[in-house]
């Protein structure tokens, strides 16, 4: 069970219908998410760059929504995504993402327009220039499906990892649990391998202990 923790990046390149954990922080550990208006629009950013189909600028992109109407352009979206996500958790100083790659070379573009997207909106809002993030994103191939179900729950709870306070962290966690219809993750490469959502509260809760103790690794493999 403890190899997932101790799993080591490598450069691989990255296969379709694979799964990788993909995280990153700010530079010199500085917050990048400095309110909820960040927050928002780096999620909204997760869902509009995610397009096989370059959108320009997410701008340009609600002009363009506005012209094909809501319903045609989610549709379309959903059938040509760059990746697909898994789970996420996004806090003030870093993110991690559990992607799975659906087309080739989609992680690294949608990864690219995510990062200078975002970059852009952070530098004209808060008046400051360079990089946001400490170099290029780092990334893991998840080789098990042990690994997959306990970096689900690294991810999902991440706050609680980090004892932030949920109110500090943003993540997939309350879509798995809340059995609604509402669906930004494709959920059910983990929660089909339960009989229901209850069981994998559970198994996340009983997860949850020994991570945090080992939660320092995450630090090793973000140096």
């Amino acid at each position: 069970m403890s190899k997932w923790y101790y799993c080591c990046m490598r450069k691989t390149p990255f296969v379709n219908k694979e799964y990788y954990h993909i995280f990153n922080r700010g530079v010199d550990k500085r917050k990048v998410f400095l309110s909820g208006d960040d927050f928002n629009r780096f999620l909204q950013s997760m869902d509009e760059f995610n397009s096989v189909t370059p959108i320009g600028s997410i701008y340009e992109n609600s002009f363009n929504k506005n012209k094909l109407g809501h319903s045609m352009s989610k549709l379309k979206k959903e059938k040509d995504k760059l990746v697909n996500f898994v789970c996420y958790c996004v806090n003030p100083n870093h993110y991690h993402f559990l992607l799975e790659q659906t087309v080739d070379n989609g992680i690294e573009k949608f990864m690219q327009r995510l990062g200078n997207g975002y970059t852009k909106f952070f530098n004209n809002k808060y008046l400051r220039s360079g990089s946001l993030f400490q170099g290029r994103y780092k990334s893991v191939h998840i080789d098990s499906n042990e690994y997959l179900l306990h970096l689900s729950v690294y991810v999902n709870l991440n706050d609680k990892v980090h004892r932030l306070g949920h109110s500090m962290s943003k993540s997939s966690w309350d879509e798995y649990i809340s059995g609604g219809n509402y669906s930004f993750c494709n959920k059910g490469i983990i929660l089909n391998q339960f009989n229901k959502i209850k069981d994998y509260e559970i198994f996340a809760n009983d997860s949850l202990e020994p991570i945090i103790q080992k939660k320092e690794m995450e630090n090793f493999l973000l140096e």
